[in-house]
């Protein structure tokens, strides 16, 4: 899908959806724009977001998603407010209250803070919130129906009440208290149930309609003119921000990062293996990153084919099946294909450096010690069986039988389709070079099962 949308009180996805299709998620939190970020749309557009119950959303994450490339547009509510702080840095606002905030006129996040139900209800709003009172209000005064003066007294009492005793109700009650003239009242109290202004729906519509026509037009990647500066503080935001899942209907789902890891750390030293995998990930892609190495069809397309061909999913039904177990769309796996792609561009650019590293990590690891005294072994064996000229007629062996026995024997597992690629993955110079590394063992396991060194060669 090319668009996100967090929306909730101010208008349902149900109506939403009939401006824009889109993937509707529930109002932002913290980190929910990052991980929606994550599934790389076109744009990005941000309506309702939590103010008091959860944390807010961040400015940080919002800039972190236009420095990617994607376009963040807001309106109406905590969207309208972060575009208007948010402008000088790309975030395009839409509507009339963005332009209140923009221009200085509205100051206060309470002025489109609601009370609203939970997910379960539709968030259906349980007050009304002080942008739209104001501009009901005007509208009245405009159209004859209340005075300036009433105008004026109704927003203060409206600003002083706490957002979520906010209400018409509750407003008409608190000005006939305080005195204002009765007769006027009972004309807006008349007047209100048919020409209530809900400008923070209006303004929601209004930025679906911007992005779908954005969209049609064209929508090239956002350009920003910032450097993304990875704070602490950031990387540390977004390690715990965990990840978004969507269901088949297209609706959102938070998976956090710690109950992901909890998952994992219970299937023992599997953590530790893919925490250092993701580490190497996470270095390859910052490095791909320094070096703006921009990754062409042609190598993305490689990249996924080699991908599938060794999870054996070129078969479409088998791939369809891994992308709905992996809750991933045809856009997110290209996403997925392109930073693989980076990586593995990264790893062959450093492979060599890398090498030299190796036997620290041996060290590290305890492997060391046994994989020395074993090539040691090893070299005295065969210089003792006097098998320095290698050649597979010397032992009777095709090149297909050496690999045979190496990988059933040896590794007990399947000859790969691809042995070339086997290779290349394992670090080996060329199939010339892999070959006289497997001669030399099986001549070694030979001579070690015969205990005749004489003979074994």
């Amino acid at each position: 899908m090319n668009a996100y949308i967090f929306t909730g009180p101010t208008i349902p996805p149900t109506e939403a959806s009939a401006e824009l299709n889109a993937v509707y998620l529930p109002p932002a939190a913290e980190g929910d724009v990052y991980r929606a970020a994550l599934h790389r749309p076109q744009a990005i557009g941000i309506i309702d977001g939590y103010f008091q119950s959860v944390p807010t959303v961040r400015h940080k994450e919002i800039l972190w998603a236009m420095s990617h490339g994607i376009h963040v547009f807001g309106s109406a509510s905590i969207g309208a407010l972060r575009a208007a702080e948010l402008l000088p840095f790309g975030m395009e606002g839409v509507g009339a209250v963005f332009e209140l905030y923009r221009d200085g006129i509205l100051v206060d996040d309470d002025e489109v803070a609601v009370a609203h139900g939970p997910a379960e209800t539709g968030f259906v709003s349980a007050s009304e919130a002080m942008v739209n009172i104001r501009q009901t209000l005007r509208k009245a005064e405009r159209l004859g129906v209340i005075s300036t003066e009433l105008r004026v007294s109704l927003e203060k009492i409206g600003k002083e009440l706490f957002y979520p005793e906010r209400n018409y109700p509750a407003l008409l009650r608190h000005a006939a208290e305080n005195g204002s003239t009765q007769a006027e009242l009972a004309r807006l109290r008349e007047w209100l149930p048919n020409h209530q202004v809900n400008q923070k729906r209006e303004d929601a519509l209004l930025m679906l309609r911007v992005i779908r026509s954005r969209l049609e037009q064209g929508l090239t990647p956002k350009s920003v003119s910032y450097y993304f500066e990875q704070t602490v503080m950031w990387q540390s935001a977004w390690r715990e921000s965990g990840e978004l899942r969507l269901d088949l209907n297209g609706l959102g789902d938070s998976v956090t990062l710690e109950s992901l890891l909890d998952e994992l750390k219970l299937e023992g030293t599997k953590y530790k293996e893919h925490r250092i995998a993701a580490l190497e990930r996470l270095f390859a892609l910052r490095e791909a990153e320094r070096l703006r190495l921009n990754v062409d069809e042609q190598r993305k397309t490689t990249t996924a084919m080699e991908f599938r061909r060794e999870r054996d999913l070129m078969d479409v039904a088998a791939f369809e099946r891994w992308l709905h177990d992996n809750n991933l769309k045809d856009d997110q796996f290209d996403a997925l294909m392109d930073d693989e792609a980076r990586v593995k561009w990264v790893q062959k650019l450093a492979d060599f450096a890398s090498r030299s590293r190796l036997p620290e990590q041996l060290r590290l690891s305890g492997d060391y010690p046994r994989l020395v005294a074993r090539a040691v072994h090893k070299h005295r064996v065969l210089q003792s069986a006097r098998t320095r000229i290698l050649r597979l007629e010397n032992v009777g062996l095709t090149y297909s039988e050496l690999l045979q026995w190496y990988f059933e024997t040896v590794l007990r597992q399947a000859v790969p389709a691809d042995v070339d690629k086997y290779i290349r993955d394992m670090g080996f110079a060329s199939p010339e070079a892999f070959g006289r590394a497997l001669l030399k063992e099986y001549l070694y396991r030979r001579c070690e099962r015969q205990k005749d060194t004489e003979q074994c060669g």
